[in-house]
């Protein structure tokens, strides 16, 4: 027998289950239709007393009905009227669904009595047949049928609005599931395919987490020395540093099964949800040990309990942290389960959750430095179709503080831009240019600027560069440009900072003139300031008030530190009084005064230096590094920078900058050579 064509594969699947929503619907249409179809005082045309009284004293009304609870009489006609123009011209009007044999028309009364006695006056005058009454003292049999849609259409959207807020399938998806967890499992059915090889930059975090797989797989390695497999791990570090990430591969790597699941997953508007998704969740995991649970953004329900909250209210975040408290390590709590968290908010969780015997190792998770940068490049770098002078080492000297996820963004900027450029292979200058991206923002091309504030930008970045060039502990230039960026930046400077982690009070001074060098070289060269300098000024600011306040490295203030990591952002108290305060602030003045000063007089001294890189800034709009050596010379010190150590030859000349000179020469040569050919 042949094969079974492909269309006939839906038919040997489960049959489909009916979809009950639209028969719901459907079924609340068809009330909706038969109250409109019944609803006679919708379809009756409303008329007074004196126009029944006409057709009455006419011979062209059949009966008559009165509803006594509603004060309304329904007045049907007679077949033979039915055909008289006066009135089928109305009745045509009416509805569709309006039932032909009557009522036809309706108007209300004080009182069934009183329209008793008046119908007995009316028939009094007719000579002919008389008109029948009908009194009906029950309710109206459309306000029936409108009920019974209105509990209908209720209970529908109920079971509606339930069923979206839950989610419609899996765990949890209907509403008496509520309490279900909505972890995920890995398990070797689907097994994640991140491993250890995919995480980069983070050597240290990956043998505290190894031993946790080590445990799982090997566990009498261990125990045989009498040693307790940990109960938790939390990874601690800022965004984009590779937290997830590592959480994946530890999952890719056990193999035993893994739960996942983020710290919102148990946050619910119903009182007890959280804490019922918590005992599930371990209930679950209890059933599959031994086992790994991984809550992602763990600070969602672990926040410290009783801040912020309002007398007699009942939090039910905290309850949530109450369970996950009590199943992490409580009386009934089982081996074999252990939790692995993330955040990036450490500070605000509580005390209880962090102390051992729930989670025994906080791993520390930072941004990496170097040598860890140079590695996470290597990994983001293979799927990439790179050129032979894409050097790792140099990416990673030239992203200073950058993360994996920012280094990763990096790399996939940089195969947008090679191939929006239609190259085969993605070169340096594409990578410069999605640093450049990255750091500074899109670049604004079309952004028109005048002559005059062109003229200013330049000397403004080129006071930047000289300052940072000629002063010692200044992070030097790499990379100036006058091509606006972002959403207001004119210029952008690139510089490097070394990677250190102890600053001394003349390192932080010479970094306040470097950034002073913008407002500077505008006041020496022009006369005038501009508002250029917003974002020079406020890191100055914040860097005087932690010399003066927070660092205490002023001598007026003395070895006093006001600051207080576990005070609240929002706290309007300070530590000191009002003349602490205003000394504080004379001293910071003080400071940046002097910085200014400083800053003037080495840009009067190199006047000449600062005329050339600005006069070349208007010409070329991007200086490198070697540029800057060849116009102004070398640095006048012996210690080399980090970026000078990584990234330079023996005889000082910057491999980045040649290598995108040498890229530009090349396109130049091939678009001479094809327009040759041509």
């Amino acid at each position: 027998m042949g094969d079974k064509p492909k269309g006939n594969k839906k038919l040997m699947g489960k049959p489909n289950r009916p979809n009950y929503q639209i028969l719901v619907i459907f079924g609340l249409l068809l009330i909706v239709i038969a109250v409109s179809y019944f609803a006679n005082d919708n379809s009756a045309i409303p008329i007074n007393q004196d126009e029944f009284k006409a057709m009455a004293l006419s011979n062209d009304v059949d009966n008559v009905k009165v509803f006594s609870n509603q004060k309304k009489v329904f007045v049907t006609l007679k077949r033979e009227a039915l055909a008289n123009s006066k009135y089928s011209i109305q009745l045509d009007e009416r509805s569709p669904f309006a039932p032909k044999l009557g009522p036809h028309y309706y108007f209300n009364i004080f009182s069934a009595e009183n329209f008793n006695e008046k119908l007995d006056e009316i028939n009094g005058e007719l000579s002919g047949q008389k008109i029948a009454l009908e009194v009906d003292n029950s309710e109206n049999p459309n306000s029936l049928l409108i009920n019974i849609g209105f509990i209908a259409l209720f209970i529908f959207g109920f079971w509606f609005l339930m069923r979206k807020m839950t989610g419609s399938a899996g765990p949890g998806g209907q509403i008496f599931n509520i309490g279900k967890s909505r972890a995920a499992l890995f398990d070797a059915e689907n097994k994640v395919k991140i491993t250890f090889d995919n995480v980069a930059g983070l050597d240290e975090a990956k043998e505290e987490v190894k031993e946790i797989v080590d445990f799982l797989k090997n566990p009498s390695k261990f125990t045989k020395l009498g040693g307790k497999i940990p109960k938790g791990a939390l990874l601690v570090g800022p965004p984009g540093t590779g937290k997830t990430l590592l959480a994946k591969a530890v999952a890719g790597e056990a193999a035993v099964p893994f739960f996942t699941l983020s710290g919102s997953d148990f946050v619910e508007m119903f009182v007890g949800v959280g804490a019922a998704r918590v005992r599930d969740l371990f209930k679950q995991a209890k059933e599959k040990a031994p086992c790994i649970v991984f809550i992602d953004e763990i600070d969602a329900i672990g926040r410290s309990r009783g801040k912020g909250q309002m007398p007699g209210s009942n939090d039910e975040r905290e309850n949530t942290l109450n369970s996950l408290l009590v199943e992490m390590d409580g009386f009934a709590t089982d081996s074999g389960v252990i939790i692995l968290a993330a955040t990036n908010r450490p500070d605000v969780l509580d005390a209880a959750l962090l102390r051992p015997g729930r989670f025994d190792r906080q791993i520390s998770i930072d941004k990496p430095d170097i040598v860890g940068r140079e590695a996470i490049f290597r990994v983001h770098l293979k799927p990439l179709k790179t050129a032979q002078d894409v050097d790792s080492k140099k990416l990673s000297a030239q992203t200073p503080g950058f993360a994996g996820a920012e280094i990763a963004n990096v790399c996939n900027e940089a195969a947008l831009i090679a191939a929006r450029k239609d190259k085969t292979a993605v070169d340096m200058e594409d990578f410069q240019d999605a640093i450049d991206r990255v750091i500074g923002g899109l670049e604004k091309k079309n952004k028109i600027i005048s002559p005059e504030e062109k003229e200013i930008v330049a000397f403004h970045e080129a006071g930047h560069a000289v300052a940072g060039w000629f002063l010692e502990h200044a992070d030097p230039l790499v990379k100036v440009s006058i091509v606006p960026r972002g959403v207001a930046a004119l210029g952008y400077a690139q510089y490097l900072p070394k990677e250190q982690f102890l600053y001394q009070t003349d390192q932080l001074i010479d970094e306040m003139c470097m950034a002073l060098g913008g407002r500077a070289a505008e006041e020496l060269v022009f006369g005038k300031i501009s508002t250029g300098a917003l974002s020079d000024l406020e890191r100055i600011t914040k860097m005087a008030y932690s010399i003066v306040s927070v660092y205490g490295m002023n001598s007026e203030i003395g070895n006093v530190s006001y600051y207080d990591s576990k005070q609240s952002d929002y706290s309007f108290n300070k530590p000191y009084s009002e003349a602490t305060a205003q000394k504080i602030d004379e001293e910071v003045k003080k400071i940046i005064e002097d910085a200014y000063d400083r800053t003037k007089t080495l840009l009067t001294d190199k006047r000449s230096e600062l005329d050339i890189l600005a006069k070349e800034l208007l010409r070329k709009e991007i200086l490198f590094q070697s540029d800057l050596t060849e116009l102004i010379g070398k640095r006048p010190f012996e210690k080399e920078t980090t970026y000078q150590q990584f990234t330079e030859n023996n005889d000082g000349s910057s491999e980045v900058g040649e290598d995108i000179e040498v890229a530009k020469e090349k396109k130049e040569v091939e678009k001479e050579g094809a327009e040759e050919s041509k």
